[in-house]
């Protein structure tokens, strides 16, 4: 048994004063001058060392606060307030919420859980991925892991095509072709970022975090320095739909190569393989009406691995809407029903924002997730998207230390890492590809909604 993954974290200050989701208000007039202020009483003393950050016109209270509300409940007068931050509740959109993004860069910052006190206090279904909830209801005895537990929790998969059967000579030699297969410990690929400012730091940074996590991050002609030679290993190729853009001096030292599908794909596949037989190829299929019949076309034909994309909402291209839950599924039943499921990795990525998202993507039938925005907003992002239209970044990601934003990348990571153990312990699995497809783990709304309602009318 290989040794458990674990994934070395510190604490990785903010380069900013984070936006808070409520800031005080703290008002003078009318103030009794009381011996023994509340403010004074502070345990976490935010009203001793306050400061204001005049770049960015922020109070120290607002994010150094802890949310105790003593100072509220206890001023005489009643002249301290929590408030909703205006900037927090500008953040991001309808989909990347503030809520989203503050627990992101928290995860960032400490490589903790971000804990929630009383649980979950919303609506009990949504769209995305919250019209699916992970069932454990079933499950006997646990396992003793989590994250400091004493039993073992492989969270390693493999990337690759796997033979459906083997031949045997009569000396019990294998006569089977062995396809080239790789393994990493997380089921998670960095994925190329939906935008960016320019910057040299953040591919480099994303590299070298994939480097220290032992995974891959999909990078390109177009970002690629000098700097980046030492994380070669984990560059994870993408050449669009041409393979003559593959470098020859890279080529040998790389473990993947991702190809954009199109007309003549499985040629520039072939082409790789002549090159280096070694070479994974994956191919990256942007979601569609069409996705499902071309990933059954692509594994019959021989692909290793499908990156099912949608864009950065989780939204798929088409007429008839699909969120990437639900596109994943399908996808997963039809490869199931054609007998060519177990054959191929199936990659898929759109959407993620938080480590539930990938876990719900895991048990829809994906065998790895992909992440790219997550990967900016660990970095200070407030997706804001103002870099599309060529405007300076106000979190200043055009200046990003690599060394910095590495590590803040694996703080993040790490943090869903350890996410993804408590959910396997919690459903008493010891192995995250067992997780693969696992519907009976799962609870999806619209089948619920479809067994209940179509029993109503009926006469006994």
């Amino acid at each position: 048994m290989p040794p458990k993954y674990h994934i070395e974290t510190r604490p990785v200050p903010n380069r900013l004063p984070p936006i808070s989701r409520s800031g005080v208000v703290a008002w003078e007039e009318g103030c009794l001058k009381c011996a023994r202020c509340v403010k004074k009483q502070c345990v976490y003393k935010v009203y001793e060392t306050r400061k204001l950050d005049p770049s960015q016109m922020r109070e120290s209270l607002d994010f150094a606060c802890k949310d105790c509300f003593r100072c509220v409940q206890n001023c005489p007068k009643g002249l301290i307030h929590k408030t909703l931050d205006p900037k927090f509740l500008a953040l991001g959109d309808q989909y990347w919420t503030g809520e989203i993004i503050s627990r992101l860069w928290f995860q960032a910052e400490t490589g903790r859980i971000p804990v929630s006190g009383a649980g979950y206090g919303g609506a009990f279904s949504g769209p995305g991925f919250d019209s699916m909830w992970t069932d454990m209801s079933e499950i006997v005895r646990p396992t003793r892991d989590g994250i400091h537990g004493r039993e073992y929790i492989s969270t390693s998969v493999d990337l690759g095509r796997k033979p459906m059967a083997l031949c045997f000579g009569t000396q019990g030699e294998l006569l089977s072709p062995t396809p080239p297969l790789m393994e990493i410990p997380i089921p998670v690929i960095l994925d190329k970022l939906p935008w960016s400012p320019l910057s040299k730091g953040i591919p480099q940074a994303i590299l070298a975090a994939a480097r220290a996590l032992g995974t891959l991050a999909v990078t390109g002609p177009g970002v690629w320095e000098p700097e980046m030679e030492p994380s070669k290993e984990a560059a994870l190729w993408s050449l669009g739909q041409h393979s003559e853009e593959l470098p020859w001096w890279l080529a040998q030292g790389l473990h993947l190569v991702e190809l954009e599908d199109g007309p003549g794909v499985l040629e520039n596949q072939a082409r790789l393989k002549d090159f280096n037989p070694e070479i994974i190829v994956m191919i990256r299929i942007q979601l569609g009406d069409e996705s499902g019949r071309r990933t059954l076309e692509l594994a019959r034909a021989g692909a290793e691995i499908i990156h099912l994309k949608a864009d950065p909402w989780g939204r798929h291209r088409g007429e008839s809407p699909r969120f990437v839950l639900q596109a994943v599924r399908e996808i997963h039943f039809h490869m199931v029903e054609a007998g060519l499921r177990d054959a191929l990795t199936l990659v898929a990525g759109g959407g993620v924002a938080m480590a539930e998202h990938m876990c719900k993507l895991i048990i829809a039938g994906a065998d790895a997730v992909s992440v790219d925005v997550p990967l900016l907003v660990a970095m200070e992002c407030r997706v804001c998207r103002r870099c599309q239209d060529g405007l300076a970044c106000p979190a200043g990601l055009e200046d990003v230390e690599p060394r910095w934003g590495a590590a803040r990348i694996r703080n993040l990571i790490s943090a869903w890492h350890n996410q993804l153990l408590e959910i396997m312990g919690a459903m008493g699995m010891r192995d995250v590809r067992r997780l693969r497809g696992e519907m009976g783990r799962a609870m999806f709304f619209e089948d619920l909604e479809r067994e209940f309602f179509s029993s109503l009318g009926r006469r006994v």
